[in-house]
């Protein structure tokens, strides 16, 4: 229907936009060839030039088309590659906050260097996100010899260092890295690094003591490589940095023991679909049995089925080899969408113990959340958002609805030939890997190099066996040989080759062919089943067929696939049965290919509901989450400092207003006075009186009074009134935010069960935690007030005393202040108690800087990677 419909009406929107942008590309090559006769330095000098007219008022759009030639031009002389029209059609795209749609091979890492430069201009910032630190700094690396050739600077952020891109020889136009720190990384006009580096960092800043330590200054422009991996396959996961709690370990165990005595489908039953586990009336009666208690509904109980559904959930809904490895007596993640290994991720609410547990390996202890957000509230905060991916078209619906991105394919350079088979079905697994065994021969002879992707680690190293038994050679390429997984992607494409890799690792990596081999038909993909998202599947084919190279593909499919035997086995098999198939052969029919899609997009509407889901619960902690880091902001500031406690003073004079006026039948001014007199520290003799329609008098009053006890702390501690009184109002504000976060985790965990009892729990979960928050702001106004105006000068002999003790504390407790680096943790990311920065006031309580204190003798809190 939509295809006649697009024959009826002309040309659809995306082809229409880019007809719109190709007059702007015929003004860029028209310049070409007068920007080619710049000399290397008159050529540099168009930064300064462009600068300058933006300072003048002119927009980026008034100097798009000659910054774009410009950036080419320096392309061509640092690196000797020339952007292709398409390839400027796709940086106008991005500078436009969109995403380009580019297919694999056409060069997206030289597409974002024209977006990058031109927002660069403005020195505000400009950030290139990538999926993992190999891509980042190759990138960086790689494209920096245009920045720097231009004269902007080029910072790069990893897990473990911050670098900034330096020319290593000028004349051969090669660079290098070289290490700084993470704020000049961030200073530098174009910054390369990972979406959880950039995620982590905005969560670091709003943990520390000073503006000047902050490393994000601002969040204006960033371009997200593979920006489907990013926006929506890491879109659930939050980014953590936690604290250890003080919870046992010990009831992991006990409980594993409990769950290995219960039977499936009597003492629960497993719904894989919809990943639920739940015990029956057997079960429940069995586990009270066991324990001794008499009802496991009980609320004192609650902590126990929390402990008891996790350990169900390891046992059935987490698979080894598939969702996790055991490596080193650890249990790590495998990440389900490139099947690398994950090491420091970990799952939350108590999983990854329960499957410690359950693998009977070394229980870390659960973690309290310091500091969290999710990616897409994280990319929503900058100014523009843009994104390159070879496969976005299938979610252009949740771009647009959760980010306000616009999906444009970009036409691709020259044709693409590759030849995608139709799928073969089989009824069993067996009959399936014979099918693709007897394939990967067929092609191995004819010289033909072949990458066939699986879905886990355990069906590629299955395949393995199967291709060893023939006596086939081959490399595998799976989450417990990541570190070879560039070269042997590199070469996957060499005559001959077989290369068997799990999902997508490797991405972001060509896989080139030569003159033979393309004679000889090309890369031929093979894929071992669906995937639940057709998106996957398509950037498994698109790793064959590249800059209209030739190429093949074909996907071998079983009903005891996962994604059928869940989402459609039934009708398919209703089909097979009727076309009467014999062992080992395979159907091709249109019917069974449009149920596979139906079951591929019935599962991927799922999981886009369980994103926005998501995004609903995170939108409550977003708004609380950006008051707290505002009011944190404006505390740090010295110019701000005064003003937040005045407001506070407002805050709580309307707060005591209403607990001792306006919340009784009966006005309480006598409990008013004393609160007053309490909070203050201050004398009342009376009080005007108020009633419900005016309580202004009363409010004036009481501000008054406040105010000129403030004024008199002010003259006091005189030039240590700022500091002071900010190293309060950070601790307590800091302290309750995170008794906060440890509360909304309870909440989050019990609101589920609220529809049992017909109640939303979106909308309970809205309403109580406006509630907590409430409460939270209530008691940070009071304590912050109350400490504020009971602060106190130390004389020198008393500071003497206390360092004495300290001292004294500081040999009792050395661990505290350990080498060791606490071990990462992450829900599925998390980091440890934050770093003690050097500047930050000492955590033994001297009020002194921690390097003029504790850490004077070297040592360092040091969790930060």
């Amino acid at each position: 229907m939509i295809g006649i419909l697009k024959k009826i009406f002309g040309k659809d929107e995306s082809e229409k936009y880019i007809k719109k942008i190709m007059p702007i590309v015929q003004e860029i090559n028209n310049l070409e060839s007068e920007i080619s006769k710049l000399s290397d330095e008159e050529l540099r000098e168009k930064t300064d030039y462009f600068k300058i007219l933006l300072s003048e008022g002119k927009s980026l759009d008034d100097i798009l088309v000659e910054a774009f030639a410009v950036v080419r031009e320096a392309s061509k002389r640092t690196l000797d590659m020339r952007h292709f029209d398409v390839q400027l059609i796709g940086g106008y795209v991005l500078h436009k906050g969109a995403i380009a749609e580019m297919k694999t091979g056409e060069g997206k890492t030289l597409v974002a260097t024209l977006a990058l430069y031109l927002n660069a201009l403005e020195g505000k910032g400009a950030h290139l996100v990538t999926v993992n630190d190999y891509l980042a700094k190759r990138d960086a690396l790689w494209m920096g010899a245009i920045y720097l050739f231009l004269g902007l600077t080029v910072g790069v952020i990893q897990q473990n260092g911050s670098y900034l891109v330096e020319w290593d020889n000028k004349e051969k136009f090669t660079t290098r890295l070289v290490p700084c720190e993470r704020v000049d990384a961030y200073a530098a006009d174009i910054t390369y690094g990972t979406n959880n580096e950039f995620g982590f960092d905005y969560l670091r800043d709003n943990m520390k003591y000073s503006l000047e330590e902050y490393c994000q200054k601002n969040l204006n422009f960033a371009i997200v490589d593979e920006v489907d991996s990013i926006l929506i396959d890491e879109a659930r996961t939050p980014l953590i940095i936690s604290g250890p709690t003080e919870s046992s370990v010990e009831i992991y165990y006990h409980i594993d023991k409990v769950v290995r005595n219960l039977s499936k489908d009597t003492d629960y039953t497993v719904n894989e679909k919809d990943k639920i586990v739940k015990l029956t009336y057997e079960g429940i009666s069995k586990i009270e049995k066991i324990l001794n208690i008499e009802n496991l509904y009980d609320a004192k109980n609650i902590d126990l089925l929390h402990y008891i559904n996790n350990s169900l959930k390891a046992h059935n809904l987490f698979h080894k080899d598939v969702d996790y490895v055991v490596q080193n007596g650890q249990v790590v993640i495998v990440d389900e969408f490139t099947g690398r290994l994950m090491p420091g991720r970990r799952y939350s609410d108590g999983i990854h113990q329960a499957i410690e547990a359950k693998e009977g390996v070394k229980i870390e202890s659960e973690n309290q959340t310091l500091a969290s957000i999710t990616f897409q509230n994280f990319f929503r905060m900058y100014k523009k958002l843009a994104g390159m991916t070879g496969t976005a078209a299938t979610e252009a619906q949740e771009f647009m609805e959760i980010y306000g991105l616009k999906v444009v394919p970009i036409p691709p350079n020259r044709p693409m030939i590759r030849v995608d088979h139709p799928d073969q079905i089989y009824k069993t697994a067996k009959e399936k890997y014979d099918a693709i065994v007897k394939e990967i021969i067929e092609m191995h002879k004819k010289g033909r190099p072949v990458l066939v992707g699986t879905v886990s680690i355990d069906k590629s190293e299955y395949l393995s066996k199967l291709l060893s038994k023939k006596l086939v050679p081959h490399q595998v390429l799976n989450a417990k040989h990541h570190e070879k997984e560039a070269a042997i992607i590199a070469n996957a494409g060499a005559k001959g080759a077989v290369t068997i890799a799990t999902n997508m690792a490797g991405r972001g990596t060509d896989i080139k062919i030569n003159e033979e081999v393309k004679n000889l038909g090309g890369l031929h993909i093979i894929g071992t089943e669906r995937h639940e998202s057709r998106r996957i599947d398509n950037q498994l084919r698109g790793r064959s067929g590249r800059q209209g190279d030739p190429g093949s593909s074909r996907f071998f499919l079983s009903l005891e696939d996962d994604l059928l035997r869940i989402f459609g086995s039934e009708k398919i098999s209703y089909i097979m049965d009727k076309l009467g198939m014999k062992e080992g052969e395979p159907i091709e029919h249109p019917l069974i290919n449009k149920a596979i899609e139906n079951a591929q997009k019935k599962v991927e509407g799922l999981h886009f509901e369980i994103r926005k889901h998501l995004l609903e619960y995170d939108n409550v902690m977003n708004q609380q989450r950006q008051i707290v880091y505002g009011l944190r902001k404006n505390i740090l500031s010295d110019d701000e400092i005064e003003q937040v406690i005045v407001e506070e003073i407002h805050n709580l004079a309307d707060i005591m207003i209403e607990d001792y006026i306006l919340s009784s039948d009966t006005a309480d001014y006598d409990g008013l006075k004393m609160e007053i007199e309490k909070v203050f520290d201050i004398t009342v003799d009376e009080l005007p009186q108020a009633n419900r329609k005016n309580t202004s008098t009363l409010k004036e009053k009481i501000v008054s009074l406040a105010l000129k006890k403030l004024d008199e702390k002010k003259e006091l501690l005189g030039e240590h009134f700022a500091p002071v009184i900010r190293f309060v109002m950070i601790n307590t504000l800091d302290s309750k935010w995170k008794e906060h976060l440890l509360t909304m985790d309870h909440l989050r965990d019990s609101v589920g069960l609220r529809g049992y009892g017909q109640k939303d729990p979106l909308i309970e979960y809205k309403k109580e935690s406006f509630n907590i928050f409430t409460d939270m702001m209530r008691r940070i106004y009071y304590e912050t007030i109350e400490l504020v105006f009971h602060v106190q000068l130390k004389s020198e002999e008393d500071i003497e005393l206390k360092e004495e003790k300290k001292q004294k504390l500081k040999e009792e407790k050395k661990d505290i202040f350990s080498d060791e680096p606490s071990e990462e943790k992450t829900t599925p990311i998390k980091r440890d108690t934050p770093k003690i920065g050097r500047n930050d006031p000492c955590p033994c309580g001297s009020g002194k800087k921690y390097k003029k204190c504790c850490g004077s003798d070297g040592s360092t809190s040091d969790t930060e990677e």
